[in-house]
C-alpha cells in the first residue's frame, strides 16, 4: 500500500508507531497530486510544495518531543475554498474574490491547525457554493475520478473528488442543501452535514446563513468521526454556535447497534429516482435486518415541498448575504464605470457568474414588497412543517434512511443549461438542512459502474449514535474505502 492510499485512521496509527514520518506521508500525497490532478482538477489552488513539507517536518519534530498527540497530527487534507485561511487565497471560485487573502483563519482552520494537520490546498467548488455539479466554478470544473466524463457533484465537488482520487486523506466541505452529501454520494465517499450549530461557521463565507454547515468528507465512517472530534465545538464568535458538552464521536465507532429502529420514508422512493439507485439503496436497507435493526415504513408528508421551500429560503438569504459584493469595500471592481450606479451594475454583472445572478434575482424577487408573504413567508411556514415531520418521526425511530441523490454521477454539460433539472439533485438532501438535523451519506453500492450513496438522518446532536450505526452498516455492506481505478492517462 502506498502512503497516499492510507485512510486517516491507518495513517494516524502508522505515524504514532513511527512506521512513517509526516514528511514521507505528505510527500506521497504531493506526488499523487502531480500524477492525477491534471485530470481531476479538484483543487482551486495548491500550496507550495516546500511549504507543505516544512509544515510536515515541524509536526515530526513536535511528535518526537511529545508535544502533539492529536490523531490528526501530520495528516494531509484540503479545505473547501469558502473557508478563510490567513494569507492563503480564498476565492469561493468567483471572480469577485479571485485575489482575496483573508487576514484571519476560520474556526475550523484554527482547530485543524492546532491538531497539526497538513493543508495541501483549497478545493474547487461551485461559485459561492451555488450548484450541484462544480461546473459553476469561475475558473475550471472538476471531474469525477470514477469517470472523468462525469461531474463530481456539488457544491463541494472538489472536496469529494480529492478524497476519492486519494489526493488528500480527508477534506472539509460546506453543506447548504446537500453540498457535502450529494458529491460524497456521486464520488463514493462519506460526507457528513452536522447538526446546525455543532460546528462553528466563523470564517465560512456565507451563502445562506440559516442553512450553511461545515462538515467532513472522508473515505470511511471512522475517519469521519475522527475529523468531527476535532472540528466540533462551541465558538463564541458565531452567534449560532451551540454551547454544549464536548463529545468524542470516535468512541461510538464499533459499538453494537442491535435494537436500533429505523424509518424508511416512502415519499423518498417515488417519482424522480433512478430505478437502479432505488434498488441499490433498498438492498442496503435490507442489510439492517441482519444487524438486528428494526426497519419500518414511515411517512414524512411535507417532504415533497422541501425543495421548493429550500430554494426560496436559500435564495432570499443569498440575496442578502451577497449584497456586500458591490465593488466598493473589497473584491472585484469594474474600472470603466463613470457613476456609482454604473459601478454597482457593471461590477456585479461582471463579477458574478450566471448561477449566482440567477439565485440573487430569485431571492430579491421573493423578498420584494408584494411577494414576501406569498413566497418567502410561506416557505418559512413549510420549513416549520418539515421540522415537525422529523420531530414526529424521531419519537418512534432512531434514524431515517433515504437515498442521497436520485441518480448516479451524470455527464459534464448534461444538466448545466437546465437549472430546474439540476436543482432536483437536492431533492433528498434539503429537508435535513431546513430542519437543522444531522445527516450523512455513505457508499452503499454501484449502479452503471458508479457509486450510489445512502443517506442516514439523525436527531439533533445525535452524531455519535448516527456514526455508530453508519459504521456497522458500512462494515456489513462491504463498500468502504472504495478507490476508483484511476489512470493518469484518464481512463477509468
Amino acid at each position: 500500500m502506498e502512503p497516499y492510499e492510507m485512510s486517516v485512521s491507518q495513517a494516524a496509527h502508522a505515524l504514532q508507531e513511527r512506521e512513517i514520518s509526516s514528511r514521507e506521508l505528505a510527500s506521497s500525497f504531493v506526488q499523487r497530486i502531480k500524477e492525477v490532478e491534471p485530470k481531476v482538477k479538484g483543487f482551486a489552488n495548491i500550496l507550495d510544495e516546500a511549504k507543505i513539507l516544512t509544515r510536515a517536518e515541524l509536526v515530526d519534530k513536535l511528535r518526537l518531543a511529545g508535544e502533539n498527540t492529536s490523531l490528526l497530527a501530520g495528516i494531509p487534507m484540503a479545505l473547501k475554498d469558502n473557508m478563510c485561511t490567513r494569507g492563503v487565497a480564498t476565492t469561493c471560485a468567483s471572480r469577485f474574490l479571485e485575489n482575496y487573502l483573508p487576514p484571519y483563519d476560520a474556526h475550523v482552520v484554527e482547530k485543524l491547525e492546532e491538531a497539526g494537520t497538513i493543508l495541501l490546498g483549497k478545493s474547487n467548488m461551485d461559485e459561492f457554493a451555488m450548484g450541484s455539479s462544480t461546473e459553476n466554478s469561475a475558473f475550471h470544473f472538476t471531474r469525477n475520478p470514477w469517470n472523468t466524463d462525469c461531474v463530481p457533484g456539488g457544491s463541494s465537488g472538489g472536496s469529494a473528488a480529492l478524497v476519492a482520487a486519494r489526493e488528500v486523506a480527508f477534506s472539509l466541505g460546506s453543506d447548504t442543501g446537500g453540498s457535502i452529501r450529494q458529491p460524497a454520494s456521486l464520488c463514493g465517499v462519506v460526507g457528513l452535514k452536522p447538526t446546525y450549530g455543532l460546528v462553528s461557521r466563523y470564517g465560512l463565507i456565507a451563502f445562506a446563513s440559516s442553512l450553511d454547515q461545515i462538515g467532513p468528507v472522508t473515505r470511511n465512517v471512522q475517519d469521519c468521526a475522527l475529523v468531527l472530534d476535532v472540528i466540533a465545538g462551541h465558538d463564541s464568535r458565531d452567534s449560532t454556535s451551540v454551547d454544549r458538552d464536548k463529545e468524542h464521536y470516535s468512541q461510538f465507532i464499533g459499538r453494537d447497534i442491535a435494537g436500533f429502529k429505523v424509518g424508511v420514508p416512502r415519499e423518498f422512493f417515488e417519482q424522480g429516482i433512478d430505478p437502479g439507485v432505488k434498488d441499490t439503496v433498498l438492498n442496503a436497507v435490507e442489510k439492517c435486518e441482519e444487524l438486528n435493526v428494526d426497519i419500518e415504513d414511515v411517512s414524512m408528508p411535507h417532504s415533497p415541498y422541501a425543495l421548493s421551500a429550500y430554494y426560496l429560503v436559500a435564495t432570499a438569504e443569498a440575496s442578502s448575504n451577497l449584497a456586500r459584493y458591490d465593488g466598493i469595500q473589497y473584491g472585484y471592481r469594474d474600472k470603466e464605470s463613470e457613476s456609482l450606479i454604473e459601478l454597482y451594475y457593471k461590477t456585479r454583472s461582471e463579477g458574478f457568474g450566471p448561477e449566482v445572478k440567477r439565485r440573487i434575482m430569485l431571492g430579491t424577487y421573493s423578498l420584494s414588497s408584494g411577494y414576501y408573504d406569498a413566497y418567502y413567508l410561506k416557505a418559512l411556514k413549510v420549513r416549520t412543517l418539515i421540522r415537525g415531520d422529523f420531530e414526529n418521526a424521531f419519537q418512534n425511530y432512531d434514524f431515517i434512511i433515504t437515498p442521497t441523490s436520485p441518480t448516479v454521477a451524470f455527464k459534464i454539460d448534461e444538466k448545466i443549461d437546465d437549472p430546474l433539472t439540476m436543482y432536483l439533485n437536492d431533492v433528498y438532501t434539503t429537508p435535513a438542512n431546513l430542519a437543522g438535523v444531522p445527516a450523512v451519506s455513505i457508499p452503499c453500492g454501484f449502479h452503471q459502474g458508479l457509486p450510489v450513496g445512502l443517506q442516514v438522518i439523525g436527531r439533533p446532536f445525535d452524531e455519535g449514535r448516527m456514526l455508530q450505526f453508519c459504521h456497522a452498516l458500512e462494515q456489513s455492506l462491504g463498500v468502504k474505502d472504495i478507490m476508483p481505478s484511476f489512470s493518469v492517462e484518464g481512463s477509468v
